[in-house]
Parts: structure tokens; sequence; C-alpha cells
């Protein structure tokens, strides 16, 4: 399999990893976010993310996009896995992933290709990643911008939605148009249409390319990332830094650019977004319990249940979500556990520091 740029040059990955991850208070916090954590497996998601792009004779040095209170633990994950040779790039303040992705496209090659990845998702299927990779290579190669749909599973509300156009080369498809998060009773229609796909915010594209579509679309981001690098020198600037306006890449540049593609990839792939997810990606027991650390369900039914600290014993309850870390205590419903945003909402404005 083949997985070389236009200029026959490996690809090289650009692991996004500036996250605080909050929607998994409070055991992922700013100082600790989900990608630094063991979720899932015996390595952290961040070391998983890097493996999945380890052989050199098909990726470069990866390129990470760290923010700065975060950037020598990185270091230090990437050296215990052996990726040493990783370029860090150090985001002064998180400014979301359109800033970040033109921070790295910038240190790559204009030929370069580059395949976008969060540092905490977890892809279960890597085989049919790389093949999906394989196959989008060859039209990012030709200046697309190609992002990689994740095949729904279930009407999720939790996820934005790509909807696929017509064919453009095998397994490859137009990006019709991107759609927000639904609504339940839309998610429905979109699980029944078969056109859509989850909005997994993998991206591959030239760096050149991606670059000229920022100056296109979003041109004071383009702008304002140049300026702080060239303010900086060996990297940006932070007080120019934070003027530039945060936007992600969907809403930059993807929801508006001509040449997008995505292709449809199924990988058993999480976003681990919320403790529902993370229910979901681990093994229940008899009795529908995910118990972690020192927890203990009596006569509780589909559980997660979750300590690093105090004892957790729930009775009686069912499809509660009860996570003890630290100096904080989550309960909320599984299926309304999307909600924990607005819990650290609340607390950031109160100044609370157990975020």
């Amino acid at each position: 399999m083949t997985l070389s740029s236009a200029a026959d040059r490996p690809i090289v990955p650009v692991i996004l990893s500036g996250g605080s991850g909050t929607r998994l208070w409070p055991l992922s916090r700013k100082a600790r976010p989900k990608q630094m954590m063991t979720i899932g497996g015996g390595t952290t998601m961040l070391q998983r993310t890097a493996a999945r792009v380890g052989d050199r004779d098909l990726f470069a040095a990866p390129l990470v996009v760290v923010g700065a209170g975060q950037a020598n633990a990185v270091a230090a994950q990437l050296a215990e896995l052996g990726a040493s040779d990783a370029q860090l790039i150090v985001e002064p303040e998180g400014r979301n992933t359109a800033p970040a992705i033109a921070l790295a496209a910038l240190a790559a090659g204009p030929d370069d290709l580059l395949l976008v990845m969060p540092s905490d998702h977890l892809i279960g299927d890597a085989d049919s990643f790389a093949a999906a990779v394989a196959r989008a290579a060859p039209v990012a190669a030709d200046g697309w911008l190609v992002t990689f749909g994740v095949r729904p599973s279930r009407p999720e509300t939790g996820y934005g939605y790509i909807r696929r156009g017509e064919a453009i080369a095998e397994g490859v498809f137009r990006a019709e148009r991107f759609v927000e998060k639904p609504d339940a009773a839309t998610a429905e229609t979109y699980l029944a249409d078969g056109g859509y796909d989850w909005n997994g915010g993998i991206f591959l594209f030239r760096a050149g390319s991606y670059l000229d579509a920022l100056a296109e679309h979003a041109p004071d981001i383009a702008g304002g990332v140049r300026a702080a690098l060239l303010a900086g020198g060996a990297a940006p600037d932070a007080a120019a830094f934070a003027d530039v306006r945060a936007e992600s890449i969907d809403r930059a540049v993807m929801e508006h650019a001509r040449r997008v593609a995505v292709v449809p990839v199924e990988m058993d792939w999480s976003d681990v977004g919320s403790w529902q997810a993370l229910y979901e990606t681990a093994t229940a027991d008899a009795d529908g319990n995910v118990v972690a650390g020192e927890a203990l369900a009596i006569d509780a039914r589909g559980c997660l249940l979750q300590s690093e600290g105090p004892l957790i014993v729930a009775i009686g309850v069912e499809d509660l979500a009860v996570i003890a870390a630290g100096d904080a205590v989550l309960i909320v419903p599984r299926a309304a556990s999307q909600r924990v945003s607005e819990a650290v909402a609340a607390l950031r404005e109160r100044g609370d520091p157990r975020l």
C-alpha cells in the first residue's frame, strides 16, 4: 500500500494535541487533558495516535501542535513511545483548529501531504483507516481538501454530519455539505438516508492547498498566523497569536471551499467525547455496569462508575455516570453526559480552580 505524496515523499502526520478535554471532567482537566490519559488501553490516547503513523517508510516524523503548558509532558510521552523525532509546534494559547493547522502547514513544504488527526480519538481498525488514507492520497495530491467521514452506526446527535455528493474516485466523494449536530428526529433521517457520515475531524490535504483555501475564506486567520510567526521567529509571538480569531477548520475552510472531498470509512472510531461515549467503548458486566477504580455496584444497572480516590457505592440506580477524581465528583444520567459542558462553563464563570 502506497501512502506517498505526488512528490514521492512520505505523508506528514499532524497531531493536534492542544485540547483541554473538559467533556470528560472531572477526570480530564486542563493540567491533564484527555489525550494524556490511558483510556481503553495501556498507552495514552496521544501515544496510540502517534503509533498509528509510526511506520517511517510510509509517514514522515509527525508535527505535533501542542499547548505551551503541555509541551514537556507531550515530549515525554512521545519519547517513551520511541517517537523522539516528532517536531513540536507550541501554541501560546489555543485558538481552535484552523490556526493550529495553519501553523503546521507553514512548518511543512507546500507540496507535503498533511494527515491531520486529533490526538484524543480511538480507532479500533487501523487497517481500514490506512486503506482510507491510501484512497484519499491521490485526490489530496491533486489539490482536494479531503475529510474522512465515519459511517454512522446510530442516530447520534452529538456529532456533525457530512452529506456525500457524486463520486470523484473509487471510494471518494465530493462533500456536498456539512451539517451541524442534528436533533434526534433529524439524526434518524440521516441514518435512514444512508448518504450521511459523521464528521470525524480527520483530514488529508497538501499544505499549500490548505493555506490557499484559508487565505481565500478566512484571510484574517491566515494573515494573523503568519504575522504571529513573523513576530515570534522560531515560535508564534504570544500577543500576536492571541489576536488570531479562534475558529474551527470546518467553519473557516471546509464549509466554503470548492474542492472538498469525503472518504467514508468504517474503522471502529470514537472521539470519546462524553462519558456516554466512554461507556460505549468499554466492556460492561452482566448488569451493564462499567466499573473502574474504587467503586461498587449493588442492584445497579447500566451505570458507569469510575473513581480515582474515594469509594463510590451505587445502590438501586440505573444509567448513571458517577465519576470521582481528585477534589470533585460528577453525577449525571449517561444519556445526558453532553451536559458536562454546562458544568464546566458554570465553574469557569465563577473562576473555580477545579477545571
